[in-house]
């Protein structure tokens, strides 16, 4: 048997901390080590971090990152290792660097640069032009990156038909939107089935600004089935022992490939050979100074045989892997959730600060940015606080107070009304014969901002911002009031999606954080009397469903007036949302939820006359 030990380590790195990562990523060899892994795979540029932006402007950053991976050859003594990283040339590429038994041997460089979304990678990389297959006791592995795999008939199938690729290593860093591991994991099967190949996807996991990557790593077998799978906002280390005769057989069975190979006889991919120096040092023996006998792929956990002198022969005998369950579908909101505090820990965590502070308006959206800033920092690392006006009601002020209670975060309730009075005052002779209207309800709200900012300077705390996705579209958001901040939690999450989150964390664990009166109630700003958010924006049930149309599918007014919505409110929607756009610039950056989020997914000029 053609037996094979291969790892994914799905590891969480920082952008631009070449050493650090290249410490992260030495550990992670020593942990893989210590399982007895053969292969281990690292995810797309984990040297650098993803994605390096202009760092890639500077040569300096591009020498130290092909610098570290030459340094993790002396790491890879009896292994074969795949880490994603830069390379160059005459020109830079996006690369996975094949390092085995101490070299940097061989390369991979990227096919299709993906220039949608938040990727911008045709302003930085060179694609490559090459598909190279790898050679390891008999095995034939081919290595490509991310998008490579995502086209049919692409780099896959090339290692596979012209150079006989029998497993698949894909190195990703491929963002989470709510649902894509679901799309990820059935096109990574039908990969796997179409070409008879064993199919192993390592992606990144962390918070990056907005993006948050999800992991979930699969293994998939020849026939598209999983059998391996990693967490999902987690670092893992994901085994399986993969038996190559199970492939080579299978295709004996099936005369797809053969076919395939007839009917494109282009050049081969070309062969680099990966010949084992024979030795490896085990844990053990490493720690006493001495090497054991290396177990190849087809003797791993053989029973030892004589040799010809009638002695036994030491082959080092590999623990049988624990079976782990592979993951069910998981529920949307629960995941989500999960996505939104993992993005939140790494943003404040990344950016080294250490306390959060947040407006508590006894609202279900600081209701919900204040759970998640707990669940990720820890309640001893967030402050909330409540800032109430006139216009506050009682019920506002006791569900801040409870919920900060419940969740055990310092609290200070620091009131507007006086400043607010102040600033009437200082500006009564230049508003002198207006009406009250809007400006002083934005005035309240500046105020409010200038709290939270002036507590961010004074302690070194980092503020939220707690406007949701809804708010953010139409522009219900005041420009240096309640944008004030430097991370947006929910600036991708619809107000709908919001209260199914917060109803949500009311199940996880001992008393209900979030007041049940929190979720009932109308919402509302409480800048005025009696004010409530239906006042100037339909039924959020209505308009979120609006605002998808419009803005993650580009649905013009009478498109989603031909879906039943009522053709003046939809051209009321579309309009505040296109004014919106010079707030949104202006706005923190926040977690990518959906598949089309504001900033680097959705990019419309400011000023602009289209109607549409």
């Amino acid at each position: 048997m053609r037996q094979l030990r291969l790892g994914l380590a799905q590891i969480n790195p920082t952008v631009g901390d070449l050493d650090g990562n290249f410490d992260r990523v030495v550990a992670w060899i020593e942990k893989a080590r210590a399982r007895s892994v053969d292969v281990l795979a690292f995810p797309e540029m984990v040297i650098t971090g993803y994605p390096p932006e202009d760092l890639l402007l500077k040569p300096s950053f591009i020498e130290r990152a092909m610098d570290r991976t030459r340094a993790l050859g002396l790491h890879t003594k009896g292994m074969t290792v795949v880490v994603g990283t830069v390379d160059r040339d005459f020109d830079l590429y996006n690369a996975a660097a094949v390092l085995h038994d101490g070299e940097w041997v061989g390369t991979y460089r990227k096919r299709y640069l993906p220039n949608y979304g938040v990727f911008d990678e045709n302003r930085y990389f060179m694609p490559g032009n090459r598909n190279p297959v790898f050679v390891r006791g008999g095995t034939v592995l081919g290595v490509n990156i991310c998008e490579d795999i995502w086209y049919p008939g692409g780099p896959v199938e090339e290692q596979v038909i012209r150079g006989g690729a029998e497993i698949i290593i894909n190195l990703s860093a491929s963002p989470y939107h709510a649902g894509k591991a679901q799309a990820r994991r059935r096109m990574l099967c039908t990969r796997a089935a179409d070409n008879l190949a064993v199919v192993c996807y390592v992606n990144l996991v962390g918070g990056q600004d907005e993006i948050v990557y999800d992991g979930a790593s699969l293994i998939v077998d020849e026939q598209g089935q999983v059998v391996a799978e990693g967490d999902m906002f987690a670092e893992d280390l994901i085994l399986a022992d993969l038996d190559f005769e199970a492939v080579f057989n299978a295709r004996l069975h099936d005369p797809r490939l053969r076919k395939g190979r007839a009917l494109d006889p282009g050049e081969t991919s070309p062969r680099v050979d990966l010949p084992m120096s024979g030795t490896i040092a085990s844990p053990a023996a490493a720690a006493a100074g001495t090497a054991s006998s290396l177990a190849t792929p087809a003797a791993a956990g053989a029973t030892p045989a004589p040799s010809g002198g009638g002695a036994a022969l030491a082959v080092e005998i590999r623990p049988a892997l624990e079976r782990r369950p592979v993951a069910i579908k998981r529920e949307l909101v629960p995941e989500i959730y999960d996505a939104l505090v993992l993005g939140t820990r790494d943003y404040v965590r990344k950016n080294r600060f250490a306390t959060v502070v947040l407006g508590l308006s006894g609202g279900v959206d600081s209701a919900l940015c204040a759970c998640v800033a707990a669940d990720a920092l820890g309640h001893q690392n967030v402050v909330g606080v409540a800032m109430p006006s006139r216009f506050t009601s009682g019920a506002s002020r006791e569900d801040a107070e409870a919920l900060a209670r419940a969740l055990q975060i310092r609290f200070y309730s620091i009131p507007i009304h006086d400043v607010f009075d102040a600033y009437r005052g200082t500006l009564e002779p230049a508003f002198s014969g207006a009406v009250q209207d809007i400006t002083e309800e934005n005035l309240q709200a500046r105020i409010r901002g200038n709290y939270l900012m002036a507590l961010s300077n004074k302690f070194g705390w980092l503020v939220l911002t707690t406007g949701n996705k809804s708010e953010v579209s139409v522009g219900y958001s005041t420009l240096y009031g309640d944008t004030a901040g430097g991370f947006a939690v929910l600036k991708d999450v619809y107000k709908t999606m919001v209260y199914q989150l917060a109803q949500y964390r009311r199940t996880l664990g001992g008393a209900a954080a979030i007041p049940e009166r929190t979720l009932t109630r109308p919402p509302s700003a409480e800048l005025r009397p009696d004010q409530t958010d239906q006042d100037s924006l339909p039924p959020y049930d209505v308009l979120d469903p609006i605002l998808r149309l419009h803005v993650e599918e580009d649905r013009s007014v009478a498109e989603i007036a031909e879906l039943g919505y009522e053709i003046e409110l939809v051209r009321k929607i579309v309009a505040m949302v296109d004014r919106a756009e010079y707030k949104r610039r202006q706005s923190p950056p926040g977690i990518k939820i959906t598949p089309r989020a504001f900033g680097k997914d959705r990019r419309l000029p400011i000023t602009n006359r289209w109607v549409g």
